[in-house]
C-alpha cells in the first residue's frame, strides 16, 4: 500500500511539475525550456521584489540561493532572517540538509517548488 503512495504521489508531483514549467515556458521562455535552476531563479527574483532591475553574474547565483531558502523554508530548512540595506532577503540555515542522492534532490527541490506556486495559485 505504501508503494502506491509514493507512486501516486510522484504521478501528481510529475504533473503538476509538467504544468508549472509548461506555464512559466510560456510566460518567462524565449524557446528554451526551463529548468530547475531557472524557476529557483524566477523564485529569487520574485522574493527580492526588484524584477526590472539588472541584475550582475553574482546576483544571479544568489537570486537561485534565495529561491533555494525560500522553497526550503516550509520544510524547516531555512527561517527568513531580514532584509538587507539593498532589499536582499537573508535566511538562516536552521538544519543542515540530509544527504540525498541526485535524484533525490531532484524530487524535493522540484517538490518544494511545486508548493511555493501551489501556495501562490499559478498552479493546482
Amino acid at each position: 500500500m505504501d508503494v502506491f503512495k509514493n507512486q501516486t504521489r510522484d504521478k501528481k508531483l510529475k504533473e503538476r511539475w509538467d504544468r508549472l514549467i509548461s506555464i512559466l515556458n510560456e510566460r518567462f521562455s524565449d524557446g528554451e525550456t526551463i529548468d530547475v535552476e531557472g524557476v529557483l531563479y524566477l523564485v529569487g527574483l520574485q522574493e527580492l521584489g526588484q524584477l526590472h532591475q539588472k541584475m550582475k553574474k553574482d546576483d544571479n547565483i544568489n537570486l537561485i540561493h534565495v529561491g533555494i531558502c525560500t522553497v526550503l523554508e516550509p520544510y524547516g530548512y531555512y527561517r527568513f532572517d531580514f532584509y538587507d540595506e539593498e532589499g536582499w532577503p537573508h535566511f538562516e540555515l536552521l538544519e543542515a540538509l540530509p544527504n540525498l542522492k541526485p535524484g533525490e534532490q531532484s524530487i524535493l527541490i522540484k517538490e518544494a517548488l511545486v508548493g511555493y506556486f501551489l501556495k501562490r495559485e499559478l498552479i493546482q
